[in-house]
């Protein structure tokens, strides 16, 4: 299932403050970057960011959700209206 250009906007928007973000629309999801990094992306409307230690530590609990087999896990943002929360589960991939 494709990733929805609304719930992109969203997203976009709940990242509003911060600076140097950008997507590219791939196979019909949305890489995420930061700085230029990958910093993770949506999918089937949700979103994903990469486990690097300080994503694990904000979200301890966070489910862990692997896009295809083989491909490395990422942590599920399942906080996304609460955009200060979200800022710094995305920010800290950076």
């Amino acid at each position: 299932m494709a990733s929805s250009k609304a719930y992109l906007d969203f997203i976009l928007e709940q990242l509003s403050g911060m600076e140097n973000i950008a997507y590219r629309a791939m196979m019909g999801e949305y890489i995420l970057y930061c700085q230029g990094k990958i910093i993770g992306g949506i999918y089937d409307d949700r979103l994903l960011v990469k486990a690097v230690k300080s994503a694990v530590v904000l979200m301890p609990n966070a489910t862990y959700e692997l896009l295809y087999e083989g491909a490395k896990e990422m942590l599920l943002v399942d906080n996304v209206d609460s955009k200060e929360y979200f800022g710094k589960a995305v920010y800290c991939n950076v």
